[in-house]
């Protein structure tokens, strides 16, 4: 077990950027977007062989080649502003029935990822999910922050279209992230390093089903673009959120008209300031979600 460099970047003053799968795959779609723009280049990778098992066997005429393991890669990239540093996960290791990473193995991967960060010199990490929110798809998702060090929250207040997850649906200062995305804000506020992770809003009646949500990833990689100070060209992701957006309307159109007029409300709550009553009620949506689980007969999980 253990890091596999393919070389020894020259970097200065690096951020790190890192996603794992997750609702709606709202932050892996964000920073791989980045990532490929940006055009960034592979340095490294996790080895897979402690945390996963092989996704499949490669067999070519008729022998087993190889096992195929999910990739847990590295990438750099120097800007004029910025040098950078990707961390892509495909999968996140986890326990058996549980969705999301925890415990030992998890625990392992945040500090081997910490690892490579410390070791180039990253002061700074950005983590990236998605936050299950009583909002409506047809507005623009707002992205929720939470940061590890209490000296960051002037600054995220300062993000455009950002508010602290703590602030958000009257939380009174609570809240959680589930999986690596948020495991690793703890463990590097534990070994002395800066983390905020930035999470883009994704409709609470999508949250159960397998519909990636590249508008959200939109807003995400907007909020990273502008706090980071680098162009990023939108046009690729414009296009991907157009093309979902079609899918995630017919999607929304199967539901029952009853349970339409229901969502429809969600378009007048999406932007009122969090700490002020809306007009959906703690009932209303639980009432909303148990009529689309009865509706497709499945339940629907949490980030």
């Amino acid at each position: 077990m253990g890091i596999k460099l393919y070389r020894e970047p020259q970097l200065e003053n690096p951020t790190l950027i890192a996603s794992w799968p997750g609702i709606g795959n709202i932050g892996l779609i964000a920073v791989d977007t980045l990532r490929r723009v940006l055009e960034a280049e592979e340095f490294g990778e996790i080895e897979p062989w402690d945390f996963f098992y092989p996704k499949r066997v490669l067999i070519r005429d008729g022998d087993i080649k190889e096992l195929e393991f999910p990739i847990s890669k590295f990438y750099f990239k120097r800007t004029e502003r910025q040098d950078l540093m990707f961390f892509v996960g495909e999968e996140q290791p986890t326990v058996a029935g549980r969705a999301y990473a925890e415990g030992r193995k998890a625990y392992e991967m945040a500090n081997l990822v910490l690892d490579v960060a410390v070791r180039f010199g990253c002061k700074r990490v950005f983590t990236s999910g998605a936050a299950v929110a009583p909002v409506h798809h047809s507005v623009k998702p707002r992205v929720w922050a939470v940061p590890n060090s209490e000296a960051l929250i002037d600054e995220i207040k300062g993000y455009g279209n950002t508010i602290l997850m703590s602030g958000s649906e009257g939380r009174g200062g609570q809240g959680n992230i589930t999986g690596l995305n948020g495991l690793l804000l703890g463990v590097a506020k534990k070994r002395g390093v800066d983390a905020i992770c930035v999470m883009g809003e994704i409709p609470m009646y999508l949250q159960g089903f397998a519909l990636p949500y590249p508008k959200a990833s939109q807003s995400v990689v907007e909020v990273l673009a502008s706090t980071l100070k680098i162009g990023v060209d939108m046009q690729w992701m414009a296009e991907m959120v157009e093309r979902s957006e079609g899918e995630i309307q017919r999607f929304y159109e199967s539901f029952p008209s009853e349970i339409r007029e229901q969502l429809d409300r969600l378009v007048h709550l999406s932007y009122v300031v969090p700490s002020e009553p809306g007009p959906i009620t703690e009932e209303d949506k639980k009432k909303i979600l148990e009529d689309i689980d009865r509706f497709f007969g499945q339940g629907t999980k949490g980030d």
